[in-house]
């Protein structure tokens, strides 16, 4: 039995050359399915929990397939992949929602840090108590689906020397968030950090990984896996995706493989030894990627980022075979051998090409893809 998955895209608008332009007041009041995010230059569209990935795959394309055709009708506008703001300045905030109090807070308190795309998935698991053990696990494993999908070198037109800029500057939020040790440990950590202003509110939980539901810390439903950059690719998200689903139903399985058990860290300390490894690991791999050093959560001997997703990939394979999703699962292979967005786009900028040329590039490249994937599958869903 699959879980059901969901997604959360934030995308870039702007021009073809790749400067990007507010233009979320205008999606959001126009087309059903998108809703704003604070600075008005990203705009942000949800699937519905589907479990099937056949499924997953015309749900991602077909809202980016209309919001295409949409700013095509207001002039020469497009999206712009990448998760920073490659070419702008990022000394001014646009707000989207000028009346919003809690975007107000996030501009005085953040500025553009939190001007970014990415793609949040979320994972239906409906037990608090498996839940947990979930976000436990996905927790000190975060860095490597970042690994996976960085896609932000550039910032107001340099190469940062990151190849995610954007966890790089990210504020994430409370700065130190345990391993939730049961349900009723969250909640009560929740109430603490809201009581005490740390969090706004139940929203302003800003970690790589956090349960979500409908009440929020009370009534839990999903794991949601917040570290991603933004994947162009919709194929290489189902594949990521694909990653994270079976290593949550080998846990399920396997209750032993929650970190707070297996880690041979000393007990009294593991809950904190494993959030620092996890943080170092996050910012190893938010300067170097897939060729970043870490620290393995079971007995903190190092390996190499490529390394350790290879050995996942293997170890959960035999599960995704038997769920019938290891065709979905293959294309982490392609990544691994031919480098993720932001290593391909540094290739290209130290061979000579300008930040805005590759991004004029990965524009176009982008574009195209959508095309093909909207003629083959949006018709024959809409039947």
């Amino acid at each position: 039995m699959l879980l059901s998955k969901g997604f959360e895209v934030e995308m870039y608008t702007g021009t073809p050359s790749g400067e990007i332009v507010g233009l979320s007041d205008r999606i959001v009041a126009d087309l059903n399915g998108f809703v704003r995010e604070p600075d008005s230059r990203n705009v942000e569209y949800t699937t519905p929990p589907l479990c099937q990935y056949e499924k997953l795959l015309c749900e991602l394309v077909r809202p980016r397939h209309e919001l295409r055709q949409y700013l095509k009708g207001l002039g020469n506008y497009t999206l712009v992949p990448g998760s920073t703001l490659a070419l702008e300045p990022t000394d001014r905030f646009l707000r989207s929602d000028p009346g919003n109090p809690y975007h107000t807070y996030i501009e005085k308190t953040y500025g553009t840090a939190v001007v970014t795309a990415s793609v949040h998935i979320n994972i239906g698991l409906s037990d608090p108590e498996t839940l947990m053990r979930a976000c436990r696990l996905v927790r000190v494993e975060a860095p490597l689906y970042l690994a996976l999908t960085a896609s932000s070198p550039f910032l107001q037109g340099q190469f940062t020397g990151y190849h995610s800029t954007r966890w790089q500057v990210f504020p994430k939020t409370p700065a130190y968030v345990p391993l939730f040790e049961s349900h009723a440990h969250h909640i009560d950590w929740m109430e603490q950090q809201l009581a005490s202003g740390a969090m706004q509110n139940v929203r302003h939980l800003w970690s790589a990984v956090r349960p979500n539901g409908d009440r929020r810390p009370y009534n839990l439903n999903r794991l949601e896996l917040r570290i991603c950059d933004l994947i162009s690719d919709p194929i290489a998200l189902l594949a990521v995706t694909a990653l994270l689903e079976a290593r949550l139903l080998q846990l399920m399985a396997n209750p032993q493989l929650d970190p707070l058990v297996s880690s041979t860290f000393p007990q009294a300390t593991r809950n904190h030894d494993l959030v620092q490894l996890s943080d170092a690991n996050e910012k190893a791999v938010a300067q170097h990627s897939l060729e970043a050093e870490l620290r393995h959560w079971q007995d903190g001997c190092p390996l190499g980022a490529r390394e350790w997703i290879e050995q996942l990939y293997d170890e959960v394979w035999p599960v995704a075979k038997s769920h019938g999703i290891s065709c979905f699962l293959s294309p982490l292979k392609k990544i691994l051998r031919e480098g993720n967005e932001a290593q391909r786009w540094q290739r290209q900028y130290e061979a000579g090409a300008s930040v805005q040329q590759v991004l004029i590039g990965a524009i176009q490249t982008v574009e195209a893809q959508e095309d093909r994937l909207a003629q083959d599958l949006c018709e024959p869903c809409a039947a």
